[in-house]
């Protein structure tokens, strides 16, 4: 699998043989543009897409052989929303994981306490969850994971040892962050695109037409649609023959260290 360093030197290595043949003879400066750009492209789709695992290791996927999968809610603990959500995984004794943001965990204590005694994982999903995250230091960032570690750990006790970056995004500086911070990083193998999408059917449609066991789905705590299409994707998982199991099992890493 290509990864940041591989790539790096890579093209440290056809730079200089480019620059090598252009002292012998004369090569168009265009080539060196040609080269720029596929770097950069390159660069942007291993920071956009968090399974490739350019910049960091990424559990994204369990056992395809079994029959377990894990569902995942991003960016709560968030009241009335969060709960209508608990309230539906008890229904159907469904666990989850929620990969929480800091200072909503510090807003609302008595609803993260909710989540992890009713049974689900909680995870670390930054402090501010900011547009511009990925572009701090690779100290603020670490900085956010473990503020955020504190906000959990004050109303569980407990430390959380997955991480999920905020947008699927990464980078050298989120790196950087995460092994400081000694982090499991999770991804997904589906990814709903809840927020965005309106229309019920159509997502009920994307998050079952592939679904395998090994899977891990992304869904956001915060989206109407997702409440609506919920108790329909657990009805759709069972028919399948699938079980929902927590992330932790699914993966066989610890939830907190």
């Amino acid at each position: 699998m290509l990864n940041a360093k591989t790539i790096n030197i890579t093209f440290l290595a056809i730079l200089l043989a480019m620059i090598g043949y252009d002292w012998s003879s004369q090569m168009s400066p265009w080539w060196y543009a040609v080269l720029l750009i596929v770097y950069l492209n390159i660069q942007a789709y291993g920071a956009s897409v968090l399974s490739a695992q350019f910049f960091l290791p990424v559990k994204y996927q369990g056992d395809t052989n079994s029959n377990k999968i894990a569902i995942t809610f991003d960016d709560g603990p968030i009241p009335v929303m969060t709960e209508k959500v608990l309230d539906i995984l008890s229904e159907y004794k469904a666990p989850a994981a929620f990969f929480c943001i800091g200072n909503r965990v510090n807003d609302y204590p008595a609803l993260t306490r909710r989540i992890y005694e009713s049974g689900h994982l909680i995870g670390n999903h930054s402090y501010w969850h900011g547009a511009m995250f990925d572009l701090q230091s690779a100290y603020k960032i670490a900085k956010e994971l473990k503020d955020t570690d504190t906000a959990i750990q004050n109303v569980i006790h407990k430390k959380p040892n997955f991480f999920r970056p905020p947008f699927g995004v990464t980078n050298p500086m989120v790196a950087a962050a995460v092994k400081k911070g000694g982090y499991k990083t999770i991804g997904w193998s589906i990814r709903s695109f809840d927020t965005v999408t309106k229309n019920g059917s159509v997502l009920l449609e994307r998050v079952t037409r592939s679904l395998k066991g090994g899977d891990i789905i992304l869904f956001h705590d915060y989206s109407t649609t997702t409440l609506e299409i919920l108790p329909a994707f657990l009805e759709e998982v069972a028919k399948l023959g699938l079980k929902i199991v927590r992330v932790d099992e699914l993966l066989k890493e610890k939830a907190y260290v």
